[in-house]
């Protein structure tokens, strides 16, 4: 016969109080672990793992205007054109396999003077990946962007945000300069209503500010009617306010010009 057997209804009570203590425990544990690991892994600001872009340091009403995970149609091609009736340029961190199967979108995009980075070939979860691997993703990226536009990014984006060690060496060594971002992601692919999107970017909005909106959904298309939307509320905004917008590249050659330090990378002349 067990010695639980013999154990008293107090006892049984103890013993049932400390099983919940400790599983309230185990469960606040992990819950730090796994905001240790968004920290470290996601979080825009963290330098952890090595060197990324998230602000540039300027006292100027200048703002970079960034959209991941396309091309997209229609949703690119409107965002594209509304942009330019504006005298906006932007940044688009593609998808290697929606470029291929929307090269006109990103040709339009060089044409009117807007900036492309990389955002891997099919918007791949990086972590833990071998350096080949990441290697691949990026190099197979700027093949297409190259091929389609003549031109080869140097600025790289990882998917999520999500990086460590082996994902920046690689881009580092690839010649790219990781950009981040500043303002908290506003949830757009989530399609809230434009308006609430825009009172989430406008909030944290400062000078030398990266923003980042979705006109794409992973490099698959996906309903981005909410961030057409939001994007002409935005650009209405921050012109009212006396913001200009600039592309990536030519906020880090403001920041990290001529005789002042810069993120790795190439050079910003």
């Amino acid at each position: 016969m067990s010695r639980r057997a013999f154990a008293s209804p107090a006892d049984r009570e103890e013993l049932r109080k400390k099983r919940l203590r400790l599983a309230v425990i185990a469960v606040i544990g992990a819950a730090v672990i796994f905001t240790a690991l968004w920290y470290t892994l996601e979080n825009p600001f963290s330098q952890t793992f090595g060197t990324t872009v998230t602000q540039v340091p300027l006292q100027q009403k200048v703002v970079a205007l960034t959209f991941d995970d396309g091309p997209n149609p229609p949703y690119t091609d409107r965002i594209v054109e509304y942009l330019h009736s504006q005298h906006v340029v932007a940044t688009f961190f593609v998808v290697g396999m929606a470029v291929a199967a929307h090269p006109d979108i990103v040709r339009k995009e060089v044409a009117y003077d807007d900036a492309l980075g990389n955002h891997t070939w099919d918007h791949a979860h990086l972590v833990l990946e071998r350096s080949a691997h990441i290697e691949r993703e990026i190099a197979q990226t700027d093949a297409i962007i190259f091929r389609t536009t003549g031109v080869h990014s140097r600025i790289f984006r990882p998917p999520f945000g999500a990086r460590d060690f082996a994902v920046l060496k690689v881009a580092h060594r690839m010649g790219y300069t990781v950009v981040m971002w500043s303002v908290p992601l506003p949830g757009d692919w989530k399609h809230p209503a434009p308006a609430l999107i825009s009172r989430r970017v406008l909030k944290y909005v400062s000078d030398g500010s990266i923003i980042v909106l979705h006109d794409g959904n992973r490099g698959r298309g996906g309903n981005r009617e909410s961030t057409v939307a939001a994007t002409q509320l935005i650009v209405t905004a921050l012109k009212h306010d006396g913001y200009r917008f600039v592309t990536v590249p030519e906020l880090l050659a403001m920041g990290y010009g001529k005789g002042k330090r810069q993120p790795l990378g190439e050079p910003y002349e």
